[in-house]
């Protein structure tokens, strides 16, 4: 990328590379549906692990689905955006550490923990890729956390409330994108 790259330049990058990070929704929101049914077949330890697991598979998976439905799944070279990518991702792993105490104390309070967690990075988001729905997905999964935590939900509610916000979101992305310059662009 150009020395000169406005934010608005990045962002447009971000969006055209990982098609809004609509397919992240999605991959993170099938993670979290498996670790729902992880949490009612085994147990909810056996869940905190599944959800774990399979964030490790988000991004190679992510990736892959993006470069299936005709993105690139990479930004170009220099933007500075990457860079606020790859911080909230470690950010975000340091939170790990934390939920996992926190299942070790209360298991109900490790997916409204989670929840927490991934409302934050959803944030950042919003200056990602400029788009404010994240801000919105952000704000629902936090709200979500919050009141199972305040419920005392089963943690597989909790499971299964992360998959559907994610989801849904995805599917909002995608209508957004939907008759702008950065439609889908299938290869037949």
């Amino acid at each position: 990328m150009q020395d000169t790259l406005t934010v608005a330049g990045a962002q447009q990058d971000m969006r055209t590379a990982y098609l809004g990070g609509a397919p992240g929704l999605f991959v993170s929101g099938t993670v979290w549906t498996i670790a729902g049914l992880v949490c009612l077949w085994k147990s909810p330890q056996d869940a905190v692990w599944a959800l774990y697991a399979g964030g490790v598979l988000i991004h190679p998976v992510s990736s892959l689905l993006t470069r299936l439905l005709g993105r690139s799944g990479k930004h170009a070279a220099g933007n500075p955006l990457g860079m606020l990518a790859f911080a909230t991702t470690i950010w975000m792993i340091m939170m790990l550490a934390l939920a996992y105490g926190i299942s070790l104390w209360r298991i109900e309070l490790f997916f409204p923990a989670m929840l927490f967690v991934i409302g934050g990075r959803y944030l950042t988001f919003a200056t990602l890729f400029g788009t404010k729905l994240f801000w919105v997905c952000g704000a629902v999964l936090a709200l979500a956390g919050y009141g199972l935590a305040a419920l005392h939900a089963p943690p597989a509610v909790g499971a299964f409330a992360g998959g559907a916000i994610e989801i849904v979101f995805g599917v909002i992305v995608l209508a957004a994108l939907r008759g702008t310059r950065e439609t889908l662009r299938v290869s037949a």
